[in-house]
């Protein structure tokens, strides 16, 4: 099994930012990616961003594309997301999920094996 802690998440102003971080422990021997979602209330999850574990390759959704970044430290089975410029469509809870490899896309949902519980970001205007 793996667990998946999210930290990080808060009340900011719009403009402002916020550091998530997702740390994994258990079996995480197989791990092969690491992704941001999102979930407002009423709307489905939305992919943010994602990273490939050892190569280290990133991919964003347009809607977030030069102002978060996403980063991992290996050693530490952690994974952040550096929200800059946050704008009020921004809020929602803010899951991390971990993928032991498949032929599914990590930018879709259901690539993923293991999901935290969540961290809210709320973003006041």
């Amino acid at each position: 099994q793996v667990q998946l802690v999210e930290s990080g998440g808060g009340l900011v102003q719009a403009g402002g930012s916020l550091r998530l971080s997702c740390a994994a422990s258990g079996r995480t021997f197989s791990l092969s990616a690491m992704g941001w979602f999102r979930q407002a209330p009423g709307k489905e999850r939305e992919f943010v961003a994602a990273i490939r574990w050892s190569g280290g390759n990133t991919y964003y959704a347009d809607s977030v594309k030069g102002r978060f970044t996403i980063s991992r430290d290996i050693a530490k089975n952690t994974m952040y997301l550096q929200m800059n410029s946050l704008k009020p469509e921004d809020p929602a809870v803010y899951l991390c999920a971990l993928d032991n490899g498949g032929l599914v896309t990590i930018i879709q949902a259901r690539a993923y094996d293991y999901w935290g519980q969540g961290t809210q970001v709320t973003v006041s205007s």
